[in-house]
């Protein structure tokens, strides 16, 4: 097949592509700053409402309760808790308990993409809690661990502040220079892991970026079980 790229073609092709993305965001919004969902009163929970503190002391991810719970601003984001002594340990220090990159997909924000909140996906890394969108997130971030912290903390400063949408996009348009594709993480872990293929449906990069909020996946059980949205 041969492409006929000509300068006028070519433009009409940028155009249509900036119409098609300006009626998304126009239509779905830029999206949140940190990777929260609306509760029953509106507010913004993290995690799905999982207690950040519970990775430090308990080890694994554990549900917080609607009761006990502590909002920050800036952006604004609500944590809910096992108990009050976690709540008062958070609030002394919740840079301390916070998890890393507004909650979104570790691996992702190395690529300056804000996509993916799966609580029970988690890694503490030098008393920093990082959150994966998904078990397929979680193992490839791991083949390049030290990497992808250095890159993700890098990149951060300069998303912090865009939506999740916008950044996402922005992200997969105008690639960062270390990006690696599906293929290059899939050569990794296969030549790792020979005996223990890794098989998983992230839900397709549309739904992701326009049909769904961020820990959808996990919260309505697309592929392991729902852990269901904060209430």
């Amino acid at each position: 097949m041969i492409y006929n790229f000509t300068p006028r073609n070519l433009i009409g092709r940028l155009i249509r592509a900036t119409s098609v993305i300006t009626v998304f965001l126009t239509l779905g919004g830029c999206g949140t700053l940190f990777a929260t969902n609306p509760n029953s009163k509106g507010e913004p929970v993290m995690l799905l409402g999982y207690d950040p503190v519970a990775y430090f002391t308990l080890g694994k991810p554990t549900r917080g309760q609607a009761g006990i719970s502590l909002s920050l601003q800036e952006p604004a984001r609500t944590y809910y808790f096992t108990s009050q002594e976690n709540r008062a340990s958070f609030a002394s220090n919740p840079a301390r308990y916070e998890p890393q990159y507004g909650a979104f997909c570790a691996n992702g924000a190395a690529y300056g993409v804000k996509l993916g909140s799966d609580p029970s996906e988690f890694e503490i890394v030098n008393d920093r809690l990082f959150i994966f969108g998904d078990i397929l997130g979680h193992e490839m971030w791991k083949l390049f661990r030290d990497e992808h912290i250095r890159y993700g903390d890098q990149v951060w400063p300069s998303i912090r502040g865009l939506g999740w949408r916008y950044a996402s996009l922005k992200g997969y348009i105008s690639k960062v220079s270390w990006y690696r594709t599906g293929a290059d993480f899939k050569q990794a872990y296969d030549k790792q892991h020979p005996d223990k293929p890794l098989t998983y449906n992230p839900g397709g990069i549309f739904t992701n970026l326009f049909l769904k909020p961020p820990g959808w996946r996990a919260a309505e059980g697309f592929g392991q079980a729902a852990l269901g949205y904060p209430q």
